[in-house]
């Protein structure tokens, strides 16, 4: 009998189901009262989970000694009554296309348990407070983990917002989104999509609904404050400002970093300010912005896959550079790696790729000019990031590929400043 067998006999013996209250009786006495919470394919095949009344959940190995009893029986759910997603001609209208991610989850109260929305409905109705602040048009465009969104679901949800602002003439665009990469997408939208006639808004949420801590509602509420009543044409991040709910930050989408696993402050503007603030429901901008425009929403979704980002170790062999259209050199300092790494950079160089050169370092510029080592890589024909975060510039390196027609319009095009990825001036921000 495997282990996975024992958590299911002593469910089918209780006659435990989620949702209801249990008490579970470990054989060295321990005791554990709380909700019985699903089961999934992420949980360890020999644990039973629990929602304890503090809110956490706990997970209990189950053994040939464990016992359990059902102490009340869960609610019979009752079919949901359709719920009409309200309207005011007086109110801005503002879409709400879903991802997935923390934040486009809801909380069932009778597990305790948080599900993704799953329809518009749900996505809609996750925070209603919203419909205090504009009219919503929700829609689920894909319902995946961050870690896993592509470059194809890059191109579908630009292609989306322009549909958006085209067609159905909302006044901004909101993109419930998984913090791990939503620094990736907010890049790679703001190099897609131009002449923006309202504020595309990517907002995530660091700790889910289930949680006291949960950053969700403010935040969402904040991103459709801007989408709605701000003149920002550009895409931006709107997250938590510090660690408690005084104000959220709205970030440039090409300037924006998540600097922590787990803060819900973890986004942070790197190399730049911030656009501005979002407290109390008033939108407070502290620097320059490119202002939404009139007309239509152009797309330019075409991208080179084709491209690498490589950190730069010691030791790193030149057979560890890989072979691609573009790399992006996660360099050290000012821009360098080591001497025996040239030969094979030489190579691809003359070969037809595109090598940028970013650093480790996050805050600060390029500058490959001051040491010897910069300037041999120079030689080569290496393009100097200037002032990009490492991922805005693997990003925009798959578009300007896909955009230029030769090596000298690649280059130009990686040292001009698109979508607010190069500072004139770098700013330091701690």
């Amino acid at each position: 009998m495997t282990e996975e067998n024992l958590r299911e006999k002593l469910l089918k013996k209780t006659g435990a189901e989620t949702g209801d209250s249990v008490r579970i009786k470990k054989d060295d006495g321990r005791v554990y009262e709380g909700i019985l919470m699903p089961h999934h394919e992420f949980s360890n095949r020999d644990v039973i989970v629990l929602k304890l009344k503090n809110g956490y959940n706990i997970g209990v190995k189950v053994s040939e000694g464990t016992e359990m009893q059902v102490l009340a029986k869960r609610e019979k759910t009752k079919q949901k009554a359709a719920r009409t997603v309200p309207y005011d001609s007086k109110k801005p209208t503002v879409s709400v296309l879903g991802t997935g991610g923390t934040i486009a989850c809801y909380v069932d109260y009778r597990t305790g348990a948080v599900y993704p929305a799953t329809t518009a409905e749900d996505l809609a109705f996750s925070v209603p407070e919203v419909f205090d602040i504009c009219n919503i048009k929700a829609k689920v465009v894909f319902q995946l983990l961050s870690e896993d969104i592509t470059v194809e679901n890059w191109q579908t949800l630009a292609k989306e917002i322009a549909e958006e602002f085209n067609k159905n003439k909302v006044n901004g665009v909101v993109v419930p989104h998984g913090t791990d990469t939503m620094g990736y997408t907010a890049a790679a939208l703001s190099f897609m999509l131009k002449n923006l006639t309202g504020p595309v808004v990517l907002v995530g949420a660091q700790r889910s609904s289930d949680r006291p801590s949960s950053d969700a509602a403010q935040n969402l509420l904040d991103a459709a404050t801007v989408a709605a009543n701000s003149d920002i044409g550009e895409v931006v991040v709107v997250m938590h400002g510090e660690i408690s709910d005084s104000f959220t930050t709205i970030h440039r989408g090409t300037k924006v970093r998540k600097m922590h696993t787990s803060r819900r402050d973890a986004f942070q503007t790197i190399n730049s300010e911030p656009i501005g603030i979002v407290s109390d429901g008033n939108i407070k901008t502290t620097s320059s912005y490119r202002q939404k425009t009139t007309g239509k929403v152009k797309v330019e979704t075409e991208m080179e896959k084709d491209v690498a980002m490589v950190y730069v170790y010691p030791g790193m062999q030149p057979k560890d550079i890989p072979s691609k259209k573009g790399i992006v050199l996660v360099g050290t300092g000012l821009g360098h790696v080591s001497k025996p790494l040239y030969s094979k950079i030489k190579k691809l160089i003359e070969n037809g790729s595109t090598i940028v050169m970013a650093s480790q370092c996050i805050y600060g510029r390029i500058n490959m000019n001051v040491y010897a080592t910069g300037r041999d890589l120079l030689k080569l024909g290496v393009v100097p990031g200037e002032d990009m975060l490492p991922e805005t510039a693997y990003v925009k390196l798959m578009w300007v590929l896909a955009h230029a027609k030769n090596q000298e319009e690649i280059r130009r095009l990686m040292l001009t400043n698109i979508a607010g990825e190069i500072s004139e001036r770098t700013i330091y921000n701690d």
